[in-house]
């Protein structure tokens, strides 16, 4: 008997509420954590899909060449104000920290990046290495995948197996014990990583979600209970943020821990690779002939067509003669930030976002987009994050506007499939093992085309992605 479209969204919606991934307040029936359910995902042409697949090796290269700038540039062997620039606004033990040579080839173990599609193709809009939403994606990857439905991202085990495969091999252990160490911060995801650890779980692999509160310090290194017994940690997965360690229970005890080689830590305590300026970086032309060299051409013409032109807000005077590098208004060079004020809502397509270390900064929480808002709105947007350089830097960078396509939903008001004209952002989850980074599965977020941001939101259709052909 032929399964019916009330029959496949009333398994998917029951399935994501039993793992705590789906709900609804029944007593004022506001949604949480809820969105629209489609009754098929997203698919992607054989061609997108190897575009994509290759686009892992392309961003690890990125990662590992900005780890390479910053480090040369604190040493004084490319221009200072790489550094200078990523360091703003982070506490000089953390900077020390991130320095230390025993974590000099440290980079992220987790990959995201936001790609929005377009008319022209893919524009990659950010780099998320504290990434969540991959439990989720895992869940819908296995409530999507049929017959007929190829899901990507299977091929290579799944999320769980490489989401493990990755941190134990950060602790260089095949069996180590992993500990998911989710703050109040990122309370919103706990029920994702309790998910993604109880299926590790069923396969017999020692996976632990836990508040910070609950790790046990020693001196020999870092435990949780398991019912009566302690058990040891090789690896924690930091799902935290670093502007946020003040607030968290026993942080100093896992920055001790860590440095002393008694626990592995991904992603590492290195605040200048969750910068979005890294972008700007990669656009500032006294740059461009050193990025080309250490990424090679094909990664480097990849990236140039992918990552929008971006700058940092920077307040400090230029010289009469300076001009904004790449920034151009009616086709004049910008020489002074207040030349942005008067745009018109036309020419202000761009987007305003805290560049990182700061609980704005992830969401797209501190995220403006100028022919969004008003003229008011947008002048106090950029004088308050101008005003907010060096101690908050922000970025400015061109607005890629997604192609409009239609998407689908089930309303169970209705009993009905409802179509939605859509913008799309891909989230692919890349997990590095070994060196290598392996495509897990990618989450499509559908946002109605008149919403300029797009993220996971109420009224957003979110799937996982599959292959024609």
């Amino acid at each position: 008997m032929t399964a019916t479209q009330e029959d496949i969204y009333s398994e998917i919606a029951t399935s994501l509420t039993e793992a705590g991934l789906y709900s609804v307040d029944a007593n004022d029936g506001v949604a949480e954590n809820t969105w629209r359910i489609s009754t098929e995902p997203y698919f992607l042409s054989v061609s997108e899909l190897e575009f994509i697949d290759r686009l892992g090796h392309h961003l690890l290269k990125f990662y590992s060449v900005l780890n390479q700038f910053y480090l040369d540039s604190a040493k004084g062997k490319l221009p200072g104000w790489i550094a200078e620039y990523l360091d703003a606004g982070k506490p000089q033990d953390l900077i020390g920290y991130s320095r230390m040579k025993r974590f000099k080839n440290a980079l992220p173990g987790i990959i995201r990046p936001d790609l929005i599609v377009t008319d022209r193709g893919f524009s990659v809009t950010e780099l998320d290495s504290v990434p969540g939403g991959f439990g989720l994606t895992a869940r819908l990857m296995s409530l999507y995948q049929t017959d007929e439905n190829n899901i990507i991202g299977q091929e290579h085990g799944g999320i769980p197996e490489l989401f493990y495969k990755m941190a134990t091999a950060t602790a260089d252990s095949e069996k180590g014990v992993l500990g998911i160490i989710v703050s109040d911060e990122a309370e919103d995801y706990r029920s994702e990583m309790v998910y993604l650890a109880g299926l590790l779980k069923q396969n017999g692999v020692a996976v632990y979600t836990v508040h910070p509160r609950e790790v046990i310090f020693k001196e020999e290194g870092l435990f949780v209970l398991d019912g009566d017994s302690l058990v040891r940690l090789d690896v924690i997965y930091r799902f935290f943020e670093l502007f946020d360690l003040k607030n968290i229970p026993k942080s100093e005890l896992f920055v001790y821990s860590n440095k002393k080689g008694r626990v592995e830590t991904t992603p590492p305590y290195k605040p200048f690779l969750e910068e979005k300026l890294s972008f700007a970086l990669f656009h500032h032309p006294v740059l461009i002939p050193y990025w080309e060299k250490a990424l090679g051409p094909e990664t480097f013409t990849a990236l140039s067509h992918l990552i929008p032109k971006t700058w940092v807000l920077d307040n400090r005077e230029l010289p009469p003669h300076g001009v904004i590098p790449g920034l151009a208004v009616n086709q004049a060079p910008v020489r002074n930030w207040q030349e942005l004020f008067s745009l018109s809502q036309k020419e202000r397509e761009f987007a305003v976002k805290p560049s990182g270390f700061s609980p704005l900064s992830w969401g797209s929480r501190g995220v403006v987009i100028g022919h969004d808002v008003s003229s008011a709105e947008w002048q106090e947007t950029l004088k308050n994050s101008l005003a907010g350089f060096p101690n908050q830097p922000s970025i400015l960078q061109e607005f890629h506007k997604g192609k409009t396509v239609l998407g689908s939903y089930y309303q169970p008001e209705t009993g009905m499939m409802t179509e939605m004209k859509s913008r799309v952002r891909l989230t692919p989850y890349y997990f590095v093992v070994q060196g290598v980074p392996k495509l897990g599965g990618i989450l499509a977020t559908l946002c109605p085309h008149d919403k300029k941001k797009i993220h996971g939101m109420s009224d957003a259709i979110m799937v996982p992605c599959a292959v024609r052909g």
